[in-house]
């Protein structure tokens, strides 16, 4: 029955014609929510997807929660030098009172999707400093229920009418998904074309970091590494994105593109903010060992982190760090107990923090405030980012920077974008980073951050 009423929805949404948008003013944005069966949104996405449009995948496996969001009904690319966060944040303002909810949902909020580079000036990366878009289709899985939001422009009644053409193909990929994510997951045979450089590189620039700590310049600095890789065969987006949420999943999985070519995908541990009905959780992640071959082992190394100074050090200054930017800001955050993240191949040290989001301070407010934290930067903040340009060799790109999406609500979800890569065709390019601070061992960071790429690179096909 309810299977039923799902497909009819669908069939009515589709049902659509240009002459019913016509009530609405030409400046909004006709947002229809239907509910529809349970689908994947993965295998949706693998049927829709399309390199010249913009797309937005976020999924957490383990609390059976994931998107994807395809097209862009209207969208933003920033520019470098500017206050990218307070323009993306006015762009969403601006749009938020032009938006028609409608539909059987209308109180299910339409999602806009933010990127943006961790550096704010201008690098050689195929993305913009920063983008923000609210899709034309957004499939939302929540629990096992379902629901499919199109945001319709109504400005140009020739985009519209495309749009509800390709009604058609939602509602086949929605039915084609039932039968999941299909094609093979083995491993292609990838070739590194840096690796001379990369065991050079990286502990000179660990060493150099070293001696700014020692001159007290830095008390830490996150460094990281570009590992570039060639596979005889192009990489299948869909399904290296499956492998990650079958291997890791207890992470963000995640996957953005830039409409050209060229996808950003990962399995981040890192959330930088949560934020449901005004309460935000943020987390202070830092601090990292590997997992044992044993349940024995396995809490040796677990020991060994809860008693390592050098990694409580670590820790400890991404807990401070946070806590006082959410001062700063007006919160007043509660910093829950530190303990251990179990992953799969890795263990980290985690805080929590919590604290209730007054009406004032909007998603991009905190996220411009946390960006970059010291698990990603270091610390000084501006002392340890300027370091990073002068020991990196390579564009970060949108490694360690901010991805994540926000509702007319305030509801907002972000994370660090680690353990990712950016893939284009046969060519791959996998960053890998560890924090720096007095006692570190250039050789046990280097194994680190291999450690943390084999995380991303087993799962390329």
């Amino acid at each position: 029955m309810a299977r039923a009423k799902a497909q009819r929805r669908v069939r009515v949404l589709m049902g659509l014609k240009v002459e019913d948008c016509a009530t609405v003013r030409k400046d909004k944005i006709l947002s229809i929510s239907q509910a529809i069966e349970p689908v994947d949104p993965l295998s949706v996405f693998q049927t829709l997807h399309q390199e010249e449009q913009l797309h937005f995948y976020w999924e957490k496996p383990r609390l059976g929660e994931a998107m994807v969001c395809l097209g862009a009904a209207v969208s933003i690319t920033l520019a470098p030098g500017g206050d990218r966060f307070r323009l993306g944040r006015q762009f969403i303002q601006d749009w938020i009172p032009k938006i028609h909810q409608t539909g059987d949902l209308p109180n299910l909020n339409p999602r806009f999707c933010c990127s943006f580079t961790f550096f704010n000036e201008p690098t050689t990366s195929p993305f913009p400093v920063g983008t923000v878009f609210l899709p034309i289709f957004q499939i939302i899985e929540q629990r096992n229920q379902c629901f499919l939001v199109v945001n319709i422009p109504l400005g140009d009644k020739n985009k519209v009418q495309l749009i509800l053409q390709r009604l058609q193909e939602v509602q086949g990929a929605i039915n084609l998904a039932k039968r999941g994510v299909e094609g093979s997951s083995g491993q292609p045979n990838l070739t590194p074309t840096e690796r001379m450089c990369v065991r050079s590189g990286f502990p000179r620039a660990v060493k150099k970091g070293l001696k700014a700590i020692a001159r007290g310049e830095l008390n830490k600095i996150v460094l990281a590494q570009a590992f570039d890789f060639i596979s005889p065969t192009p990489f299948d987006l869909v399904l290296s994105l499956h492998n990650l949420r079958q291997r890791h999943p207890d992470c963000y999985i995640f996957s953005t593109s830039n409409g050209k070519g060229d996808n950003f995908i990962g399995a981040s541990p890192e959330r930088l903010i949560r934020i449901q009905n005004k309460q935000l959780i943020t987390d202070a992640l830092a601090g990292s060992t590997q997992r044992g071959a044993n349940p024995a082992a396995d809490a040796v190394f677990a020991t060994r982190l809860l008693n390592s100074e050098k990694e409580k050090r670590e820790h400890e200054a991404v807990s401070d760090f946070i806590a006082q930017r959410l001062i700063e800001v007006g919160l007043i955050p509660k910093r829950g107990t530190r303990q251990l993240m179990q992953l799969n191949g890795i263990q980290h040290l985690w805080t929590p923090f919590y604290a209730q989001i007054p009406s004032f301070v909007n998603p991009l407010d905190l996220v411009a405030q946390l960006h970059p934290t010291p698990a990603v930067a270091g610390v000084p903040t501006a002392a340890a980012c300027a370091a990073i340009r002068r020991y990196e060799t390579f564009d970060r790109s949108l490694y360690g920077a901010p991805l994540g999406w926000l509702d007319c609500e305030g509801n907002s979800e972000f994370i660090v974008a680690i353990r990712s890569g950016l893939i284009n065709g046969n060519k791959a390019r996998l960053y890998g980073g560890a924090g720096i601070v007095a006692g570190s061992d250039p050789e046990q960071e280097f194994a680190e951050v291999q450690l943390k790429l084999r995380s991303l690179l087993e799962t390329l096909v």
